[in-house]
């Protein structure tokens, strides 16, 4: 069934560039959209993510200058910076290990069984590092002889880590904007900013990084610059 709703979320959602002063963003909008982006697929249900809502107009003055005086971040009304946690991995995996436990009455079942050994010893290999890279080697051993006769998941060093975890941070900036925009509002996702001097103003620690910043406001006319124009769905869409 066509979904006339949910497209009309989606030809809302514009990046729009300038926010109307006038107009506040109700907190409740922002705490609601922040509970749909938790619910939002990342990989292995390990969360390695953090929101940092700027509410205060003293706060979201210190970070005009980090995101390059944009007009998007000078008009905004409210800012969220998304932020991996890469490093919380070992916390995480317990968190999900704890939950299957807990859960388990009697003999655990096969999925149960699955589930811990997932957490409690798959993780550990996924983003588990070290200082000589003996990690690193493990698992591109283990991917490239796993591979050889079947489909196997290719993950050797820190990059293809990094990419997993900003890609699953994506979806959830994404689910953000998708709900202040159902919600009559309007957001702007910036890449242009200090990632140092972001980081250092959040007092974040040496492995969080930031993967983007969304301001929220009303949006006004002279936001939105132009159409919206896409590479059309022939050379972009290929069916096998």
């Amino acid at each position: 069934m066509y979904s006339d709703e949910f497209q009309s979320i989606i030809d809302r959602r514009r990046s729009n560039r300038h926010f109307d002063p006038l107009i506040p963003v109700p907190h409740d909008i922002i705490k609601r959209s922040l509970e749909r982006a938790i619910l939002s697929p990342n990989s292995s249900n390990m969360q390695l993510w953090e929101f940092y809502w700027i509410q205060s107009e003293e706060e979201l003055k210190k970070l005009i200058p980090l995101c390059l005086n944009q007009s998007a971040a000078k008009t905004a009304q409210q800012m969220v910076v998304f932020v991996t946690r890469q490093d919380k991995w070992k916390e995480r995996a317990k968190w999900n290990y704890d939950k299957i436990e807990n859960q388990i009455k009697g003999e655990p079942s096969k999925l149960e069984k699955g589930g811990l050994d997932y957490y409690g010893k798959l993780m550990r290999l996924v983003y588990g590092n070290d200082p000589f890279g003996a990690m690193t080697l493990l698992r591109r051993c283990i991917c490239f002889f796993g591979g050889l006769r079947k489909p196997f998941m290719r993950m050797g060093g820190k990059a293809d880590q990094r990419i997993s975890v900003h890609k699953s941070c994506g979806l959830a900036a994404q689910t953000f904007m998708l709900s202040i925009a159902a919600e009559g509002f309007e957001s702007c996702p910036m890449e242009g900013f200090d990632k140092l001097r972001v980081k250092k103003a959040l007092n974040l620690p040496r492995g969080a990084e930031i993967n983007m910043i969304i301001s929220v406001g009303k949006g006004t006319e002279k936001g939105v610059w132009g159409q919206r124009f896409r590479v059309p769905y022939e050379e972009v869409v290929f069916i096998k």
